[in-house]
């Protein structure tokens, strides 16, 4: 026969915090890398990177939004 370990109440809470903070962790540690990686990606001006009319427009003073749309043809 096997003897089961019982824990307390007290121990069972503790137990669950600290998977929830271990879990927390796990998930901090994910959006991090994956910040890094965008930063990384950004700065070797890969996808999703401002590279080009864009980042001249942005360092002339921003992009210029057209005041009316085109009228459509009836």
């Amino acid at each position: 026969m096997t003897s089961r370990v019982s824990y307390t109440p007290q121990d069972v809470q503790k137990m669950c915090k600290q998977a929830e903070r271990d879990h927390e962790t796990k998930k901090l540690v994910f959006l991090m890398e994956r910040l890094k990686r965008q930063i990384a990606e950004r700065s070797s001006g890969g996808p999703g990177g401002t590279t080009g009319k864009l980042s001249s427009a942005k360092e002339s003073g921003g992009v210029r939004l057209p005041i009316r749309s085109l009228p459509l043809e009836r």
